[in-house]
């Protein structure tokens, strides 16, 4: 499928000019990916400091429904968006928003309908939870497209400040929602400041959603979405059933280790996170404006991103037990064992980013679904193969042979699909 008219641009930027607007747009990614982090430990803290452990468990599960419901919302809407419409012509680029917000807003509306019914059946605490997130799962998912539709236009500023709306909101809310006390509260606390930044994207963009015109966005980009839904919804299902799958080899306390080890790296994965937010657009400006530097740009992004995570790790090795123990408690002495492991695991995801940006902005679809799909599959096995061998340590060495892996097998795939894309080309006819 061809993406709609594109920026015509009679000739290219200067390289200086091009470098220094990059460092901008992935500063912003970092800024908004640090505020949003920010946020989000904020309100797990509040909320867990404010209901206690067992009700912190209930909002958790909603919490992490919401996950999979996101990555099902990006997958059909913001995915397709940030790979075709990243540094298009501004008619296309709101023309196609239009579109994604509303199918965005769709997903929220259809998936929370399901909520509102499956809440009252589940009852006690975790039903009204439920009721409470279905009825705010639109403003949510709409907030989350706003920030993925700046940064297809390269406005990142946007994003950020959007995000910031969101904070600012929380404060407030969540005020009011302690003075209730229920779980139910917090989560309609945390979904109405998320509409509050909702309703100013559409301030931002002066884009209205087309909720109306969702099916033919679904119609359009079924190329893509459908596998980029099935992508999304295999990573994080992943990691749940290796979470699950460990607490039922080695225990509950292997469960908490890997986090504890996994909150080592919060810092470098937040500057991670941040940066996939602008990997994509960035690889799609390239394919349009450079095609022949895409691997090279590949390459640097996740080598980078690798020996980023290398040096953290190492930083993590020579860190006192008296600030471990300082930051993680008891947590820390189970959790040090694993350090080495969980670093070469996440410079090994670091470096596959890249070549997943790569397949994304080529919009091969059908790659990236197998990569993902055999990354998952690795994931798992080779977490619970490596409990079952050596428990929690086993565990995470097996997820890191088999992160590295599958980022072996996501670069197989893009210089095939860079080898397909130079075979296959054909000259290209710009207007000035």
């Amino acid at each position: 499928m061809t993406t709609e008219e594109e920026n015509p641009q009679a000739t290219a930027p200067p390289a200086g000019s091009a470098r220094r607007a990059l460092a901008g747009r992935l500063s912003w990614g970092l800024a908004d990916q640090a505020a949003s982090s920010i946020s989000n430990f904020a309100v797990g803290i509040y909320v867990a400091r404010s209901l206690g452990v067992t009700a912190f468990g209930v909002f958790s599960l909603a919490w992490v429904t919401y996950g999979v419901v996101l990555n099902v919302s990006r997958g059909l809407a913001t995915d397709p968006l940030v790979v075709r419409f990243s540094g298009v012509s501004d008619a296309s680029w709101r023309g196609a928003v239009a579109r994604s917000t509303g199918t965005a807003l769709g997903v929220g509306a259809a998936i929370g309908a399901v909520c509102l019914v499956v809440g009252p059946v589940l009852g006690g605490r975790v039903g009204p939870a439920f009721a409470a997130l279905g009825v705010m799962l639109p403003g949510l998912l709409l907030q989350d497209a706003w920030r993925f539709s700046f940064f297809a236009a390269g406005a990142g500023r946007k994003a950020f400040v959007n995000d910031l709306v969101w904070g600012v909101a929380l404060v407030p809310a969540m005020v009011v929602a302690a003075g209730v006390g229920s779980v139910a509260a917090f989560v309609l606390a945390w979904g109405a400041s998320a509409t509050v930044a909702a309703g100013y994207g559409y301030l931002q963009s002066g884009i209205r959603p087309r909720t109306a015109q969702a099916r033919g966005w679904l119609r359009e980009q079924r190329d893509l979405g459908y596998r980029y839904l099935v992508e999304n919804v295999s990573l994080s299902g992943a990691s749940q059933l290796r979470a699950y799958g460990l607490g039922a080899i080695v225990g509950v306390g292997a469960v908490g280790a890997v986090r504890g080890a996994e909150l080592l790296m919060g810092p470098f994965l937040a500057v991670l996170m941040g940066l996939s937010l602008v990997t994509v657009p960035e690889a799609a400006r390239v394919l349009r404006q450079a095609p022949q530097r895409l691997g090279t740009f590949c390459l640097l992004l996740g080598g980078g991103q690798a020996a980023a995570a290398l040096l953290w790790g190492g930083a993590l090795l020579l860190m006192p037990d008296r600030l471990g123990e300082l930051a993680l408690g008891a947590v820390w002495h189970s959790a040090s064992q694993l350090i080495v492991p969980i670093t070469l695991g996440v410079a090994g995801a670091g470096l596959g980013t890249g070549a997943a940006a790569g397949l994304r902005a080529l919009g091969a679809a059908r790659r990236s679904l197998r990569c993902q799909l055999f990354a998952s599959v690795c994931y798992v096995g080779g977490g619970l193969g490596g409990a079952a061998v050596a428990g929690t340590v086993g565990s995470a060495w097996g997820v890191a042979a088999a992160t590295v892996s599958g980022s072996a097998v996501w670069w197989l795939h893009l210089r095939s699909a860079l080898r397909e894309r130079h075979h296959n080309s054909v000259p290209e006819v710009r207007t000035s």
